[in-house]
């Protein structure tokens, strides 16, 4: 059954003041493509024209941005320039590490003023272990990921397989969602409530951008890369579909895993694989399956007597 598609508010034609009305979030992918402002009168397609983005690829980030439950077919997928996905999720990076993190520091700074040392010290080590854990996570992004998408552009084959790691982007959001809930609900009676509050404003914008963020990667770039993985697209039907949707041996096995409650390194310990190249399996059984969460994947596999039942705890 083809997937119903919301008819998208965006289009090349439209004024780009009005596209940013419709959404003012829109600013943050405008301001890290390098799309100029001021650009009076002109159409979405003429300001894209100026700052040389492809106007398709644009187009279909403001979608991900604005409708949360909006996913590109393969045909609207196969016009999109990595390039300048590529362009947009360094450049948040960079904001993410060199101004949104530095703005929370001091935001939490200023509220953890009138506290007691001890309580300063756990709140602040466990901003700084999320601080880091999120630059390390961008770092395998710049050193691994980005890389790789760079050498399939310029027609190059030989780099080793990836997976944008959901286990690894779950547990970054959890982790900030963690510390607002320890402001919201255990701040220390001695800190400030306006410090606390523009503390929070802070948490709040980083946690829906951080989220938009990883929705480019997993909607946008992770199915154009695997695409470009592909021979041609011979495997596509006409409707945009994947007509090959049957688990191979080796996501049946790490299917199986999965059930199991392994994790990614676990699974590439056991089978003699990269965790890149696990990531890249667990990523095809959910695209074949349709089912993302390991409870819904072990279903699936008992239903399908895919796995044996004494074999799920």
């Amino acid at each position: 059954m083809k997937q119903q598609q919301i008819p998208s508010p965006f289009q090349a034609t439209m004024k780009m003041a009005r596209l940013i009305d419709h959404n003012p979030d829109l600013l943050g992918i405008l301001v890290r493509m390098g799309l100029p402002l001021g650009f009076g009168e002109q159409t979405v397609a003429e300001v894209c024209r100026r700052a040389r983005v492809d106007v398709s690829t644009f187009l279909l980030m403001c979608q991900v941005y604005t409708l949360p439950h909006f996913t590109p077919t393969r045909a609207e997928l196969r016009v999109v320039r990595p390039e300048d996905l590529l362009r947009y999720l360094r450049s948040s990076h960079r904001y993410y590490v060199g101004t949104s993190l530095v703005a929370m520091s001091r935001a939490l700074e200023d509220l953890l003023a009138p506290a007691p040392e001890a309580k300063q010290k756990v709140i602040r080590r466990f901003f700084e272990d999320y601080r880091t854990d999120l630059e390390k996570h961008f770092e395998f992004e710049e050193n691994v990921v980005f890389p790789y998408v760079d050498a399939l552009v310029r027609g190059e084959s030989s780099a080793e397989e990836f997976g944008f790691d959901e286990e690894d982007h779950t547990h970054i959001g959890e982790k900030i969602q963690d510390l607002r809930s320890i402001v919201l609900k255990y701040l220390p009676e001695e800190c400030d409530p306006a410090a606390a509050s523009s503390f929070i404003a802070e948490i709040y914008a980083l946690s829906a951008d951080l989220q938009r963020h990883t929705a480019v990667e997993e909607k946008l770039l992770d199915p154009v890369v695997r695409d470009d993985r592909q021979s041609g697209g011979s495997s596509r039907g006409d409707d945009g579909e994947d007509s090959r949707n049957e688990l191979s041996l080796r996501e049946k096995e790490i299917l199986l895993a999965v059930a199991q409650g392994m994790l990614n390194k676990e699974i590439a310990d056991r089978y003699n694989l990269s965790i890149h190249t696990v990531i890249t399996h667990r990523k095809n059984i959910t695209r074949k399956t349709g089912i993302k969460t390991v409870a819904g994947l072990t279903v699936y596999a008992l239903l399908n007597g895919l796995i044996d039942p004494d074999s799920v705890e």
